[in-house]
């Protein structure tokens, strides 16, 4: 039992190096974790929110970036997401036994977010999202949406992501981070009743 417990955890654990001209990046995932996190990427305000990806859905998530930030955020943050997909999807590897679908409506104060994840292997990004300012920190808001973009492309996922009352756009980017943590967590849950890929199709 505790044999299969170990393979099962490495089966769930996954890393990924990318280097390119813009950016060099490393990113190591266990799924089944506790949400302890070691996040550097040169954007503060970044980092702040992939801390409450990984914390609220229980993630162990390592992510390191070297970016060109003298340009601007773009590359590092729509390069972590690419990376971020690509760890998700080794993570889940044929999804046998998981729950597919997840969903969350997180409220923080004002602001009300709801998100829905399904790990059906066809990318789709819908994001309903609009910040009342152009930065929060060193961060553009406009990349939050690139940043999933990128994430749910990578890990072969539909992603919807929509604001249900919007107010402060630090509230709105952290419910967004936290809702899609929440909700991957639960989509990547194991389902005891089957043992297959949760699809008509027979893989995903």
């Amino acid at each position: 039992m505790k044999r299969d417990k170990e393979e099962k955890t490495m089966k769930r654990t996954a890393e990924c190096t990318r280097k390119t001209k813009e950016t060099d990046i490393t990113v190591k995932l266990t799924l089944d974790g506790t949400g302890q996190n070691d996040i550097s990427t040169g954007i503060g305000f970044f980092d702040h929110m992939l801390d409450g990806f990984a914390r609220h859905g229980l993630f162990d998530l390592t992510v390191k970036v070297k970016g060109d930030l003298r340009v601007d955020c773009h590359h590092t943050v729509e390069d972590t997401g690419i990376v971020l997909g690509q760890v998700i999807a080794r993570a889940v590897g044929d999804k046998a036994g998981i729950k597919r679908y997840g969903h969350f409506i997180l409220p923080m104060d004002e602001t009300l977010v709801l998100c829905a994840a399904d790990l059906s292997g066809r990318p789709y990004l819908s994001c309903d999202a609009s910040f009342p300012t152009e930065r929060i920190g060193e961060m553009d808001t406009e990349m939050i949406r690139e940043f999933f973009y990128a994430v749910s492309y990578s890990a072969m996922m539909n992603l919807h992501l929509k604001i249900l009352n919007g107010g402060n756009s630090h509230h709105m980017a952290e419910a967004m981070f936290k809702s899609f943590g929440k909700a991957l967590d639960m989509a990547t849950m194991e389902e005891p009743r089957i043992k297959e890929a949760w699809t008509t199709k027979g893989s995903l």
